[in-house]
């Protein structure tokens, strides 16, 4: 496994190793050890979680507050997505600041997004399946999200709005400077 660390401090691009040949490819997507030492972090991920989805559509940006604030690693299992976290951390030197990522069946890379972040992303392909896991339980009383076109973010979604697929719930999500962090 590679891990590179991003612009934004604690988020990391990880390649793990994938062994090809004429039957296929197997690649080991998490292990404790491994993880620990690549990216120097001790992690205790409690749930995993897959969705399934169409061209088009954009989940996010999504995260949760206080006690019940969520690490990730996310990655595609089948088609693609472009994945997009912000950095939500008040001291960090790159608050408000956002990474794009392209994560990919092809690619297998992975994307660690720590706590103190909102995620999301857009789905490249059609039936594109999506896998992450938490390290925290997901509380609903704790959810935050950010308008997906927050121009104060200045996110390039790669799809004109017209054709993206989003939630009425997602559509509603406050701007960035009015988000409860």
């Amino acid at each position: 496994m590679i891990a590179k660390e991003t612009k934004l401090k604690g988020c990391f691009i990880i390649e793990p190793q994938v062994f090809e040949d004429k039957r296929g490819y197997f690649v080991e997507n998490y292990n404790q050890k491994s993880f620990k030492k690549a990216l120097g972090l001790d992690v205790n991920f409690v749930q995993d979680n897959e969705s399934k989805s169409s061209k088009g559509v954009l989940r996010g940006l999504h995260y949760q507050t206080g006690k019940f604030a969520q690490a990730k690693l996310v990655r595609v299992i089948k088609g693609s997505v472009l994945d997009v976290v912000v950095d939500l951390r008040p001291k960090s030197p790159t608050f408000g600041e956002h990474v794009t990522i392209e994560l990919s069946e092809q690619n297998k890379t992975q994307f660690f997004v720590p706590r103190g972040f909102a995620h999301g992303f857009l789905v490249l392909e059609d039936n594109t399946i999506f896998s992450y896991k938490c390290d925290n339980f997901y509380n609903k009383e704790s959810e935050g999200g950010i308008i997906f076109n927050d121009e104060e973010l200045g996110i390039d979604w790669k799809l004109s709005a017209q054709d993206l697929i989003i939630s009425d719930k997602d559509k509603e999500l406050p701007k960035f400077s009015k988000a409860i962090l």
